[in-house]
Formats: structure tokens, C-alpha cells, sequence
């Protein structure tokens, strides 16, 4: 079984002089041939289920929910109020959900529970807020779904590192990737055609999400744990370990820097698109039938650049270049619709973020992998690490709304965002112990 590439001659001493990064999980279940394959053709949709609903509801659905609700003048407000109340609660559940995980121990492994308790109780206030009529209440409900989901997808994120062995996590990374951009653009194609029937919208993404990550732990088991000694759980700990320790993990700080500053970049402009297609392009009530198509120009970028790139990185035995490379294309075509604020630059852009973002997802993953602190707390640490990916996420529509308010006004966004991505790139430079 192979562990991760590290340099032969120079560099760093390889993963395993190092006693704080993992290359196989202390117990092992790894999987190989056919369960690998069985378990990547359903994780896919599993993760795609779940990214619909990130992608669906900040930036289209809440954004219509919110605007219909208060009206024009308090929408920017608003939603900003609600994402970054559920930012904050997104920010404490991944790593609880992942700490909580690693220590259960039943008949059905340690993260199926989790997994699917999490799916239903996400799904149910996802459905609850499309019948909420006031802020407070949608607010409520958006605390839940981030909760529900939240604590599905950190121990579902963990099946990789316990399952899947190091040499094949570019190839399941990918797949994953696939699963998480498609469902993100997809759920903006969805949210666009779905406008004026929000409740409807929020009851088939929660019918999908329960389904589809059912099935993964149905097709695909966990083994019994009962009798796998159980670690204590100290809140003080985890309190400690809801960011990474830039000294005593380096690689694992320097990765999470990377992950948060590359989707800030992302979501800082894409997060906000209808109201920067509305105001700031200009095209008023057109922009919701125009949102379809720049998903259909990221989904043009992402799928070639996914597919390609996380196999190579198996082949080549190298991470860092694709992602230090990625981060800073995506940074870069940020930068198009402030040369050219017309719906073409909106769409070259969304192409080139496409490239970038989806060879960014399809090695992010894997290189993360080989740096997690402790091979007994997968999912504690990839809740941590999540949390760069889920707080830009829920966070862009307040900062950006910070930055529109500003003097700068929306063509301020669109520099902002491109200093990210190349804070991202620089970031995973510093990355030591993986090539």
C-alpha cells in the first residue's frame, strides 16, 4: 500500500519520520478494486445532493427570500445578517460533528450515524424554512440546516481518509469534486428556474439530499466499532482545536490558509452574482434568467480541469503545483468583469474560475489528506479544515456587502477577490512534507 509522495533526495523527512501526519488510518478499513469504486460512484452524488443546497440557497433562493420578504432597501442587510449567523454556526458544528464522530462507536461504524442523522435534520429545516415568512424565522431555520448538514458532511468527508488508500485519493478527491462544483452550479441552475416557487425548491433539495446520502451508507456499510477502545472527550480540547496550531502542525495551518483565502475568492463575487448581475452589470430583472447560463460556463471549466487534474496527481506524485496554480487563476479571472463589466466578461470569467477552482477541488482534497494532525480524529481535523470551505461560503454575502457598501462599491469586489486567490497560492507554497 502506498503512502504519500514525498521528495526522495532533499527536503523534508518523508510522512513517515513525521509522527503528526497520517498516510493510512490507525485502524485500517481501507478499501480497494471494486468496494473503491462502489463507494466513488456513490459518494458523487452524495456530496452533490448537499452542495445543491449550498449552491441553491445563499446566493439565489435566500437572496430571493430575503429580497421579497423586506423588500429592496433592507435586502443587502438582511441577508447578510442571516449568512453570517449561520457562518458562526457552521464555523462550530463542523469540527463537533467530526469530534463526536471520531469517538462514536456502535454497530453501524462511527460515521454512518452522524451521517444520516444529520442529512434528516438538515433536510427537515431546509423544508421548514421555505415556509418561514419573516427574517427571524428563516434565520432560525438556516441555523439548522447548517447544523443538520454540517454534521453530515464532516464525518462523510472523513470516509476518505479512513477508506480510501493514499495513492488513489487524487482520483476519489476528483470524483468528489465533481460531485460538490456540479451540485454547487447545478443548484443555481435550480434556484434561477425554481425563482417563483422557493417553497418547492427547498422540499426537493432536502427530498434529494436524505435520499442520495442514504444510499451511500447503505450501499457502502461501515464496520462495527464496538469494541474499539473509545478516546474522552474534553471540551477544552476541542475548544483548542477549532483552528490548526501553525506551529505544532504547520503543513495542516498552511493548508487551511490555502483552502479559506481560495474560497473566499470564489464565493466573494459568485456568492453575490444576482445582485452583481442585477446592479452592477445592470440587467435589473433579467439578471435570475441569466443565471442558468453563467453556471453552464463554470460547469464548461470545472469538468475538464476535475477529470484531468486529480488522476494526474496520482500519476505525478505532486499536489502543490496544481493547487498553488489553481488558486491563482482563480484569483486572476476575477479580475475579467472589472475590465469588462458586461454579461461576456461575467461568462469568461465564470469559465476561468471554472478551470481553476475545479482542478483546486479535484487535488485540495487529497493534499489535505496527507496532512491531517492525528490518524485518530480524521474527522475532527477535516472539520476544522471544512471550515475554510464552509465559512466563505456562508460569509461571502456579508463581506461583500461590507466591501459594496464601501466607497468602492461593486467594482471593489472584484479586486478583493483576486488578492484572495493569490493569498491562496502562497499559502500552500509554504506546504513542506508534500510535493
Amino acid at each position: 500500500m502506498q503512502g504519500p509522495v514525498t521528495e526522495p533526495t532533499e527536503g523534508p523527512p518523508p510522512p513517515s519520520a513525521l509522527p503528526d501526519i497520517p498516510t493510512e488510518p490507525a485502524v485500517s478499513q481501507v478499501v480497494t478494486g471494486r468496494p473503491l469504486r462502489r463507494m466513488m460512484a456513490c459518494a458523487a452524488p452524495a456530496h452533490l445532493s448537499v452542495a445543491l443546497v449550498w449552491g441553491a440557497v445563499p446566493s439565489i433562493l435566500l437572496a430571493l427570500q430575503i429580497q421579497r420578504t423586506v423588500g429592496e432597501g433592507a435586502k443587502v442587510g438582511s441577508l447578510a445578517l442571516v449568512t453570517t449567523v449561520g457562518a458562526i454556526v457552521a464555523m462550530v458544528a463542523q469540527p463537533v460533528a467530526g469530534a463526536v464522530s471520531d469517538r462514536t462507536r456502535s454497530r453501524f461504524g462511527r460515521r454512518t450515524p452522524w451521517i444520516v442523522a444529520g442529512a434528516l435534520t438538515g433536510g427537515t429545516a431546509l423544508i421548514v424554512m421555505g415556509f418561514s415568512r419573516s427574517v427571524p424565522a428563516v434565520l432560525a431555520a438556516w441555523c439548522f440546516v447548517h447544523i443538520g448538514y454540517n454534521f453530515a458532511m464532516g464525518p462523510l468527508s472523513a470516509v476518505m481518509p479512513d477508506r480510501v488508500p493514499s495513492a488513489q485519493r487524487g482520483k476519489y478527491a476528483a470524483v468528489l469534486g465533481l460531485g460538490s462544483m456540479g451540485g454547487s452550479l447545478l443548484g443555481q441552475t435550480l434556484g434561477a428556474v425554481l425563482e417563483d416557487h422557493i417553497t418547492l425548491a427547498y422540499v426537493l433539495l432536502a427530498s434529494f439530499s436524505i435520499t442520495a446520502v442514504s444510499v451511500f451508507v447503505l450501499v457502502n456499510p461501515d464496520r462495527s466499532n464496538r469494541d474499539v477502545p473509545r478516546e474522552p472527550f474534553r471540551v477544552a480540547e476541542l475548544v483548542r482545536g477549532l483552528l490548526p496550531h501553525p506551529r505544532k502542525h504547520p503543513d495542516f495551518f498552511w493548508v487551511f490558509v490555502g483552502r479559506l483565502c481560495t474560497y473566499q475568492s470564489y464565493f466573494l463575487v459568485l456568492g453575490y452574482k444576482l445582485y452583481i448581475l442585477q446592479d452592477y452589470i445592470g440587467l435589473g430583472d433579467e439578471a435570475i434568467s441569466r443565471v442558468p447560463a453563467l453556471a453552464g460556463a463554470g460547469v464548461a471549466g470545472i469538468l475538464p480541469s476535475t477529470l484531468v487534474c486529480g488522476p494526474l496527481s496520482d500519476r505525478l506524485g505532486r499536489r502543490k503545483p496544481f493547487v498553488v496554480a489553481s488558486a491563482a487563476l482563480v484569483g486572476c479571472a476575477m479580475l475579467v468583469p472589472l475590465a469588462v463589466p458586461t454579461m461576456g466578461g461575467m461568462l469568461t470569467m465564470a469559465f476561468l474560475v471554472g478551470l481553476g477552482f475545479g482542478c483546486f477541488q479535484g487535488v485540495d482534497t487529497a493534499l489535505i489528506s496527507q496532512v491531517l494532525p492525528s490518524r485518530d480524529s480524521f474527522a475532527r481535523d477535516l472539520g476544522v479544515v471544512n471550515i475554510a470551505a464552509a465559512l466563505p461560503q456562508a460569509l461571502a454575502p456579508a463581506v461583500a456587502a461590507a466591501v459594496v457598501l464601501g466607497p468602492g462599491g461593486y467594482q471593489a469586489l472584484f479586486p478583493a477577490a483576486a488578492a484572495f486567490g493569490v493569498l491562496g497560492a502562497v499559502a500552500v507554497l509554504r506546504v513542506r512534507s508534500v510535493r
